[in-house]
């Protein structure tokens, strides 16, 4: 009896999906979802990218797909990505709202915050406080060459022999956002560093691992004790460990002299509490835990990622790197130390720097979009509340738009002059409304840390290193599979 009841209700839940999977008129056309898993089947959990590639191939540059019965629209290409995320901007700046991430960070911080009143007021706020502690200004640089010279001391406790970089780059990346929002740096071996960083790593790992693609595709799961629940878990000590900041920010803090992000944010709850009557707002010490746990992970995970990929290619192209040594050289002359304005004397180093953004690929999928309304887009009606997957890999390697699409090679942005000339197709940090806020920390950051390393040491791919494998692993971000280089000095101490 109670095997014929769950056999009806399966037979029910099926031809209740088969209904429900039918795809809108004019819709994107796309492969045949399956009953209950929709089309979660026919891409490869280990790394997706290839069969989407070749679904683009079949379906064009605009197709869909099935998360279980939930819609997806996958965007390829420069042309469709640009009238999505620019042309139509507000149309597709929506966040989805039932995926795992979105549970996870219970819809606060600003990352994955849907379109309206309370993204515009925390996004416009990061921008601010971000500029008022010098960001584009001398003072953000001397923290980033402050941390930078943490790095030439392991560096050089590593000369002449081969050192996997790998949690160098994280730990300084994670440092410099540190001193932004925490206003204080920790030692490379500190715990609470260590263990910070560590439960992000794990978190961006399942986010983008099978588990997370059967928690949004089967909901009827989510209540099970399957591995998933790492991520809340993580997630719970990580958001523990940002409210004891934010309150040892409020036993120590001065109002209206702010030392730090946090300090800033505390000023705004504190005039948001004094306006009798304003009720509107959406500052919240709760906002504020995850808020910065947002500006972490994405002031830390791209740029690192980026350096990774960067000394990686860097180490096997002797050639490329030793022309930025020679231009570096050049220019810096006479100087003690770089400042982001030499970026303007420095074109093939500049290229080289996007060319290794562009190549890192750091966030293939982007963010997860979402349209806020009905829409249109190259000829296809678009539902409200349809997922958005901007493939940004299509265009950074798209050959259409790049003169060598599939090779390391800077001259991706420089014209006939030699110029820098930067591509409209570059987009790594996504486009639109909801392009990446630490763009501009991310550019700095890449920009003195690789121009003071590489006047400073030479980096080689080691002899017993065998065939480099430039194949990333998958994840939230592509991180290079782990290497080893070995460092050389290039100048004497005194220079």
């Amino acid at each position: 009896m109670l095997g014929s009841v769950i056999l009806l209700w399966l037979c029910t839940c099926l031809l209740f999906l088969l209904v429900r999977t039918r795809r809108p008129k004019n819709f994107p056309p796309g492969p045949r979802p399956l009953p209950l898993f929709g089309n979660l089947l026919q891409l490869s959990i280990a790394n997706p990218m290839k069969d989407l590639e070749e679904l683009s191939k079949r379906y064009g540059n605009i197709y869909s797909l099935y998360m279980g019965s939930k819609a997806a629209v996958v965007l390829n290409g420069f042309e469709a990505m640009k009238e999505a995320l620019v042309t139509k901007a507000v149309d597709f700046a929506g966040r989805p709202k039932d995926l795992m991430v979105n549970h996870v960070t219970e819809g606060k911080g600003v990352i994955l915050t849907d379109y309206g009143p309370s993204w515009r007021e925390h996004r416009r706020f990061a921008l601010m406080t971000l500029r008022n502690f010098g960001l584009g200004k001398q003072s953000m640089e001397e923290r980033i060459l402050g941390e930078v010279s943490y790095i030439i001391a392991r560096l050089e406790k590593s000369a002449g022999k081969p050192m996997d970089p790998q949690t160098l780059f994280h730990d300084a990346a994670s440092n410099i956002i540190c001193t932004v929002l925490f206003g204080k740096r920790y030692d490379y071996e500190d715990k609470f560093l260590k263990r910070f960083i560590k439960l992000y790593t794990e978190n961006a790992k399942i986010a983008n691992g099978p588990w997370a693609m059967i928690y949004d595709t089967l909901p009827m799961v989510r209540s099970l004790p399957l591995p998933f629940k790492k991520a809340f878990t993580n997630s719970a000590i990580v958001k523990k460990m940002s409210r004891d900041l934010v309150s040892e920010h409020k036993k120590t803090r001065i109002p209206g002299e702010p030392r730090d992000f946090i300090d800033c944010y505390l000023d705004e709850l504190d005039k948001v509490c004094t306006c009798i009557g304003d009720d509107g707002s959406s500052f919240s010490e709760d906002q504020l835990v995850m808020y910065v746990l947002d500006l972490h992970f994405a002031g830390t995970d791209t740029t690192s990622n980026t350096l990774l990929t960067a000394f990686l290619y860097l180490s096997t192209h002797s050639d490329i790197q030793e022309r930025c040594q020679r231009e570096i050289d050049e220019v810096l002359q006479g100087k003690d130390q770089v400042s982001f304005e030499d970026r303007h004397k420095m074109p093939y180093t500049q290229a080289m720097i996007y060319e290794s953004q562009r190549i890192a690929n750091t966030v293939p999928l982007s963010v997860f979009h979402c349209t806020t309304k009905d829409t249109e887009l190259m000829g296809y009606s678009i539902p409200k509340g349809t997922l958005i997957i901007p493939n940004l890999s299509s265009v950074l390697y798209e050959e259409s738009q790049w003169k060598f699409p599939h090779e390391f090679n800077p001259e991706n942005f420089l014209n006939d002059q030699g110029q820098f000339e930067k591509p409209e197709a570059f987009m790594p940090f996504s486009a639109g409304p909801r392009m990446c806020l630490g763009e501009g920390l991310a550019r700095m950051e890449l920009f003195l840390i690789l121009v003071t390393l590489l006047r400073r040491f030479q980096f080689v791919w080691p002899e017993d290193g065998g065939e480099p494998d430039y194949t990333p692993v998958w994840g939230v971000t592509l991180t290079p599979k782990p290497y080893r280089m070995v460092v050389r000095h290039r100048l004497k101490s005194s220079d």
